[in-house]
């Protein structure tokens, strides 16, 4: 699969492509529909290859920054998920204010029909881009009369509510990883590089891997979860790339210990000799074990409490 992080990287001599446009923050169900129906009208116009146009950074960071949504996923995990769900190539198109002040029928020249030569495009019912957002479907659908490429715009419905990225974050907000990952299609992944903490965990028997929570991304609720650690760039003389552990997960500040920094830490089960600092990981929440982070008033308060997390962690994810 081929990313390009702007349009002067296309080239000259790429197309015709079916296009699929959008934000694609998280890559949820809802996308994958429209990435499924892009790739069944590539194969019907003799096997065109399907491009995905996203954005970076998302366009309201631009336009309304105090507005601006908590991110499911970085580009470049973006483009992997859009290569997994049905994309040929992905082209990120840096946005900024000169971007948003594009005309519908600007970007439909520039973009859609001078740099990708779309032979259709597949929208979201609802997609509206431009300046002031002043495109519709509609007006796609009037371009492609005189530029000569099919336009179908598709409900984003659900089965009991709609896929969105804001149905995403709201569940996220409340801790609920599981309705989270339903719409999703997989776990919540939340990545980052190992730190070095205060190491109390090590001192009491379950080492951490501690990585900042980042304040621009959907990052779960405080509390205690499921799931699954896996290793994207190891540290020397650490686990390889790809492999995955299981992982007992606190999200929060450590009140016990008057934390302040907000931060992911991850237990990996049974396992006290992982060297992680300066590794890149990734982190699937798979289901919630309590809520809120609590204070204990003794270290022996907090051994119990975390000696039962790990179990049911245990429990949890060999049953999932």
């Amino acid at each position: 699969m081929r990313v390009w992080h702007g349009l002067d990287e296309v080239g000259a001599e790429f197309g015709p492509s079916v296009v699929t446009i959008g934000n694609f923050d998280g890559v949820h169900r809802g996308h994958q529909e429209v990435l499924a129906h892009a790739k069944a009208r590539a194969a019907e116009l003799g096997g065109l290859p399907v491009v995905a146009l996203t954005f970076d950074p998302h366009p309201m960071r631009v336009l309304r920054p105090d507005h601006a949504p908590l991110m499911l996923s970085e580009p470049g995990r973006r483009a992997e998920l859009l290569g997994r769900h049905g994309a040929d190539a992905v082209l990120i198109l840096p946005f900024d204010k000169d971007v948003a002040a594009w005309s519908p029928e600007e970007f439909i020249e520039r973009v859609l029909v001078g740099t990708l030569h779309a032979k259709a495009i597949v929208v979201g019912e609802n997609f509206r881009f431009g300046h002031r957002a002043a495109g519709h479907v509609d007006t796609l659908v009037a371009a492609g009369a005189t530029h000569g490429f099919q336009v179908e715009g598709l409900s984003l419905a659900g089965d009991a509510q709609p896929w969105s990225s804001t149905y995403v974050r709201r569940q996220l907000a409340e801790g609920n990883v599981e309705a989270a990952a339903g719409a999703l299609g997989r776990p919540l992944r939340v990545t980052g590089v190992v730190v070095e903490g205060d190491k109390r965990g090590r001192e009491l028997g379950y080492p951490t891997a501690n990585i900042p929570a980042d304040p621009a991304a959907a990052v779960p609720q405080d509390g205690v979860y499921a799931g699954w650690l896996t290793v994207l760039t190891p540290a020397a003389g650490g686990p390889a790339y790809g492999e995955s552990m299981p992982a007992a997960i606190s999200v929060g500040s450590n009140p016990t210990f008057d934390g302040v920094d907000r931060r992911v830490e991850s237990y990996v089960l049974d396992r006290d000799d992982l060297e992680l600092y300066g590794a890149r990981i990734a982190i699937d929440f798979v289901a919630r074990l309590r809520g809120t982070q609590i204070r204990f008033e003794t270290i022996d308060d907090l051994l119990v409490q975390m000696k039962a997390d790990v179990d049911q962690a245990r429990r949890t994810l060999t049953e999932n």
